[in-house]
């Protein structure tokens, strides 16, 4: 096939959290043909997951709710005008034999790159509900598995079961606003920060090791839960006004990890410059994993340029090693020649 009739990106990058909007930006300094392709209908990841959380730990911003953070992201994403393709998940990929990518999406569209950044995050995630009989006819009213609005807590009383970050963060979030807050865990140790653990046990009420076995309701709302004792099985109900599950997600990459690319437990393997066992295959963000991976969204950010780097070298090895700094970059003259005006 002659590649002169194809529409080819220098680096497309699959996933559109943190780690693929910023690696959109940083690739747009380093004047690269980009796009950006992810399986949902709009950027943002997992962040989506949490819009109300408040986010304390990007550097130079903050506090911020998740939501707002995410829209930062998206406009800043969008800087040099990338290809955006959404809802869209890929499904295969192979490569020719002039070294051009072609990945193909379960619509059939194909997209052709010189190199691809995978950006991945947690996949395609499905949240696990709780396994409790009748569980799903409350889900409509006061059994949540994601928070939209915190404001809906107020002088309640509020069960949280779960044992991770998210659990832990709900909790310190909803004391504030809460008449009781109550967090079950089916082990005596939770997986979450110590920090936040610590400010959850001080202010919130802890039981462990318990677990959700029944729940009592009127109508469509539950009225109570009945919690049963992990070691003991002996047996606790509770009246209560909200629940929450966080047990966590289900993750699904589809064809990701079936293309042969080297991986571990937690992600695929990529070295200290993002690469991945594939030449001209890169990696950021949750996706993958390395000896001083950090699992925050400023880590995924750090990711994201060391993969645009290399990227960048891998096309053409004669390229400085990073993009110049913004304020002495020429991709920025005219769009810091109109803020000054304005």
């Amino acid at each position: 096939m002659n590649t002169e009739q194809l529409d080819i990106y220098d680096i497309t990058i699959v996933g559109g959290g943190p780690a693929g909007m910023y690696a959109a930006f940083y690739s747009g300094m380093r004047a690269m043909r980009t796009k950006l392709i992810d399986a949902k209908e709009e950027l943002g990841g997992f962040m989506r997951t949490y819009p109300e959380k408040l986010v304390w730990d990007v550097g130079g911003v903050g506090p911020i709710r998740c939501e707002k953070l995410i829209d930062i992201l998206e406009l800043q994403a969008k800087t040099f005008d990338p290809t955006l393709v959404l809802g869209q998940e890929i499904a295969h990929l192979e490569r020719r034999d002039d070294q051009i990518f072609v990945l193909t999406a379960k619509t059939g569209e194909r997209h052709y790159t010189r190199t691809l950044l995978l950006c991945a995050g947690r996949g395609m995630t499905q949240v696990q509900k709780l396994d409790v009989e009748g569980a799903n006819r409350y889900e409509l009213t006061n059994l949540h598995y994601t928070i939209t609005d915190l404001s809906r807590f107020k002088d309640k009383r509020v069960l949280i079961s779960g044992g991770g970050d998210s659990a832990v963060d709900w909790a310190n979030e909803i004391v504030k606003l809460a008449k009781q807050v109550i967090v079950v865990h089916r082990r005596n140790e939770f997986t979450a920060h110590e920090l936040p653990v610590a400010q959850m046990k001080a202010s919130a009420e802890v039981m462990t090791p318990y677990r959700i076995s029944r729940l009592h309701g009127a109508g469509d709302q539950i009225k109570s839960v009945v919690l049963e004792h992990s070691d003991t099985g002996a047996i606790e109900q509770i009246e209560v006004d909200e629940v929450i599950v966080s047990h966590g997600f289900d993750r699904d990459f589809g064809g990701l990890l079936k293309w042969g690319l080297d991986k571990e437990d937690y992600g695929v393997s990529v070295d200290p410059r993002m690469r991945t066992s594939m030449p001209g295959i890169f990696g950021a963000g949750d996706f993958i994993t390395y000896g001083s991976k950090v699992r925050l969204i400023a880590g995924a950010f750090n990711d994201a340029v060391l993969a645009v780097n290399s990227a960048k070298l891998y096309l053409d090895p004669a390229a400085s090693d990073m993009a110049g700094v913004s304020s002495h970059n020429d991709r920025f003259f005219e769009k810091n020649k109109a803020i000054i005006h304005q």
